[in-house]
């Protein structure tokens, strides 16, 4: 450095070659890894002690509009509501069918946008019959989805013939790794 604080002309060259040098980082995951990714971190806010389910929806920018996991309504406790998936008594009031939303529709109700026409929809779970018929409704265009366990369920039968009626997309996600950590230390 000069005097003046200004680097001479040999010091700028330098400083120039290397960092020309330096390249973008190349190890990112795919965008349906990230999007899916989402999907599953925002899975873990649901308090269902067998499926925890989340979605994200994304525009055809690249970006995270609405976001949801399965859970009980606003407003309904999680401590009054059950949360079985069979009664003993067979009365489906006593098991949480009747009452859970699911991470597709809650997130459609969560948009941060004016609509979520156009978009896509990264969930866990193939959608079920209900959450297909808003998906529809909502004008999403593809469902990208992990999971098909349920697949040959009337419900998902269903789900499928409508969507195919109504020209909705859907593919089944291959993750290019089993896993994505989040370390909060890397940031240091």
């Amino acid at each position: 450095m000069t005097k003046r604080g200004r680097e001479s002309e040999p010091e700028i060259k330098n400083m120039l070659v290397s960092s020309s040098e330096v390249t973008k980082r190349s190890e990112t995951i795919s965008w349906d890894d990230y999007f899916m990714s989402v999907a599953f971190l925002s899975s873990m806010r649901s308090k269902d002690p067998n499926t925890q389910v989340g979605a994200c929806i994304v525009n055809d920018q690249k970006r995270i509009v609405g976001i949801g996991y399965n859970g009980f309504p606003r407003g309904c406790s999680d401590d009054e509501l059950p949360w079985a998936r069979h009664s003993e008594s067979n009365n489906e009031l006593d098991t949480k069918y009747p009452f859970v939303c699911h991470a597709e529709v809650n997130a459609i109700l969560n948009k941060n946008s004016a609509g979520v026409e156009g978009c896509s929809l990264y969930v866990g779970l193939f959608p079920c019959n209900e959450c297909a018929k808003i998906i529809i409704q909502s004008g999403i265009k593809e469902v990208v989805f992990l999971s098909d366990k349920y697949k040959n369920s009337n419900s998902m039968v269903a789900s499928r013939k409508m969507m195919n009626m109504a020209k909705v997309i859907y593919r089944q996600h291959i993750p290019a790794t089993d896993k994505v950590v989040i370390c909060f230390p890397s940031i240091e």
